[in-house]
């Protein structure tokens, strides 16, 4: 069944409620929000205008009390169809006080003393000028911080409503995985499979096709990052396609392998280890694991030496917080989404990889993804 669009206020009042609790832990007087998820978490303000970088969005977290919006006026009607009620605008842009007075003034109203906490760690950023972040941390006294992972955390654990909206991106882009064969065959355009399995994907109910990214070439391929060229498919080449379609604001991120023609022993070894690998760390997502034990079960069933990170969070954005690598002691909890992203070295400079994605329940992990079979599937001509 598909899930409801939007949500309903309850969720945006118990997030603002884990929010303020969070702030008075560590004495925050408000939260200073500045980018697209951060804001759209907040308030449910989903639009594509973000692809603009012209002008800066604002919302303002008291320690007490509701959000507010201090917003370009262009984006005021749809930021009114939403739960805030306090929506404060100017004329953007604004090249001599683009936003900056009318946010000064709201946090001086705010949160007239006390530290303001700005995400500032790993995998944020400001996405307002710096010149105008200089001259309000100036104007509010040096008052500006970082938000002690605030946000991080809040994100980390979704809710039922969030991962219903992930699992329906994970269903749309796994129908369209289903009809690969209607569009990949020996001789086909490498650039050419790209573009139409974007259109299978919008056709099977996506939103838009927020990441696209594969690769394919004889026996596996060089990286997972390239743009497609106009090279054709041929028989003995493996294609990977790795899509995060996006539903009402929320992402998929998995990818599918198939071989162009039979596959040979060494590639159908390689799948089959793949698979292994995510099965391992699946076995194992549990409460109380980590991010770390997750990589390293990959790594076990890969037969050592992994590099890099083998998955990562998943939600608003196609990668979030954290990272399956060695390092990342991070506790899984109940709520959280994560992809299991193995990759393994099937013959000299070429790898292949394979991506699930799964939450985090009180007992095992459920897949969100129908997860692959062992036996790459095979294309014909």
């Amino acid at each position: 069944m598909t899930p409801p669009r939007g949500f309903p206020e309850a969720e945006y009042r118990a997030r603002l409620a884990r929010a303020q609790a969070m702030m008075a832990q560590a004495d925050f007087s408000a939260l200073l929000l500045t980018t697209e998820p951060h804001v759209r978490y907040m308030t449910g303000f989903l639009t594509r205008f973000w692809e603009s970088p012209t002008r800066p969005w604002f919302v303002v977290v008291p320690a007490t009390g509701d959000p507010v919006a201090v917003i370009p006026a262009i984006g005021a009607h749809l930021m009114r169809q939403g739960w805030l009620t306090d929506i404060r605008t100017w004329d953007s842009p604004d090249y001599a006080d683009d936003g900056e007075s009318l946010l000064a003034d709201c946090l001086a109203e705010l949160a007239p003393t006390g530290r303001i906490g700005v995400p500032m760690g790993i995998e944020s950023h400001l996405r307002m000028p710096q010149d105008a972040y200089a001259r309000l941390a100036r104007a509010t006294g040096d008052r500006l911080t970082d938000d002690a992972f605030i946000l991080r955390r809040l994100r980390l654990v979704k809710s039922d409503a969030e991962i219903g909206k992930i699992a329906q991106a994970c269903t749309i882009a796994s129908r369209a995985f289903a009809r690969v064969p209607e569009i990949a065959r020996d001789g086909a355009r490498l650039d050419d499979v790209f573009r139409r399995f974007q259109m299978l994907c919008l056709d099977e109910g996506a939103d838009w096709v927020g990441y696209l990214a594969g690769a394919a070439g004889p026996g596996g391929y060089g990286d997972v990052i390239s743009p497609a060229a106009p090279v054709p498919l041929a028989m003995g080449d493996v294609l990977m396609l790795d899509t995060g379609v996006v539903w009402d604001g929320y992402y998929c991120d998995f990818d599918r392998n198939y071989s162009i023609g039979p596959a040979n022993g060494t590639v159908r070894d390689a799948h089959a280890r793949l698979i292994d690998a995510t099965h391992a760390a699946h076995d194992i997502a549990r409460p109380g694991a980590t991010a770390a034990d997750l990589f390293h079960a990959m790594d076990r069933a890969l037969g050592g030496g992994s590099t890099g990170r083998l998955g990562h969070g998943l939600g608003m954005q196609l990668t979030e917080w954290p990272s399956l690598i060695p390092a990342d002691h991070t506790v899984l909890e109940p709520g959280m989404v994560l992809t299991l992203e193995p990759v393994v070295e099937a013959s000299a400079g070429r790898i292949l990889v394979h991506e699930e994605n799964i939450v985090i329940r009180d007992g095992p992990a459920e897949w969100l993804t129908g997860p692959a079979p062992a036996p790459i599937p095979e294309l014909g001509s």
